[in-house]
């Protein structure tokens, strides 16, 4: 099996048929450097609201989170209402540091 390697456009026209985004690109000659924000950038997902989500969305839009570690953040929401600092996600069983800092910028309140 080969492997294949998608260009910045390739791959935002792949996660925009994943999850029925509208993606819109133009061919330019991009550096390394810029190669990988632009691939970073097209990967980026809408923030999911750690206040508001189910525990679906979350374990969709959390790096490393399924449906479990989602659920115990619903739960732990219900328990003792609403987060006030994304940082509380700490506080979850289940969710360590490592975990809530890798998914900073997924997260809103």
């Amino acid at each position: 099996m080969k492997n294949r390697i998608l260009s910045a456009a390739g791959l935002a026209l792949a996660v925009g048929l994943m999850t029925g985004i509208s993606v819109h690109a133009e061919p330019t000659a991009l550096s390394g450097e810029a190669k990988a924000t632009a691939q970073t950038a097209a990967v980026t997902q809408e923030q999911v609201s750690i206040n508001q989500a189910s525990a679906e969305e979350l374990a969709a839009a959390m790096n490393g989170v399924g449906l479990k570690k989602a659920e115990a953040i619903v739960s732990y929401r219900k328990q003792y209402g609403p987060f006030t600092e994304i940082t509380q996600l700490k506080e979850v069983p289940g969710l360590g540091n490592a975990l809530v800092e890798r998914n900073l910028t997924r997260l809103k309140l």
